[in-house]
């Protein structure tokens, strides 16, 4: 693994990309996102059908002990799970309290997804993970941490991209990357394909995507 230098100070995040085999190592490598997340972190998944969205979602819920079954809410559009912390956890993502699970595929219009409220949901310790997020990205609020999931190679081989594009993970990147090293995770700044954030966003008539074309 090439080795970085935090804090990154006046330079984008490096893009890391990483490649795993099987669904048990989605899990794993989500759950190492997972326990460094922070209050007000929303983390968007990219990805088209059966990427592998929804077992990211898995292991990101699995690592901050959600032990109920982890679907995706494609027809309620928002999930909520109450995190209970075990004693003596001094990650970063220790002071969680809610963990929120959103899927934004049947949504059509920017507006539609301001009104899930997720950007409020997560600032008083909360965090969301969304599927098909990029659909809504401009409306969640700067610094969304992308992951995008794509086909590999081999049939259960799955292309993981992890993006901060705005660096709020900044202070906890190295950190991230070096928990990542048991996949062999390549490091390079600036070939990311991220998602827009912030701003005031003209909110279209549909969401689209290459994805979500595609699956239509």
């Amino acid at each position: 693994m090439v080795g970085v230098t935090a804090p990154y100070a006046g330079t984008p995040l490096p893009v890391v990309t990483l490649s795993v085999v099987g669904p048990g190592a989605t899990r794993q490598v989500a759950g190492q996102v997972a326990r460094r997340a922070r209050s007000g972190d929303i983390v968007v998944l990219v990805g088209d059908l059966g990427a592998g969205k929804t077992t990211f979602a898995q292991g990101f819920a699995n690592a901050l002990g959600v032990t109920e079954p982890v679907t995706s809410p494609t027809f309620t559009l928002v999930r909520e799970y109450p995190l209970d912390r075990p004693s003596g956890d001094d990650s970063p993502s220790s002071a969680l309290a809610t963990l929120f699970h959103a899927d934004l595929y049947r949504l059509d219009t920017l507006g539609d997804v301001e009104d899930l409220g997720l950007a409020e949901r997560v600032e008083d310790g909360g965090v969301a993970v969304v599927e098909w997020g990029d659909l809504g990205a401009p409306v969640l609020g700067p610094g969304v941490l992308t992951v995008r999931l794509e086909a590999g190679d081999e049939p259960d081989e799955r292309v993981v991209v992890l993006e901060d594009g705005a660096g709020r993970w900044r202070d906890r990147w190295d950190d991230l990357v070096g928990s990542l090293a048991p996949w062999d995770p390549v490091v390079a700044v600036g070939s990311g394909r991220g998602v827009p954030t912030g701003g005031a966003p003209t909110v279209p008539d549909k969401l689209t995507s290459p994805s979500k074309q595609e699956a239509r």
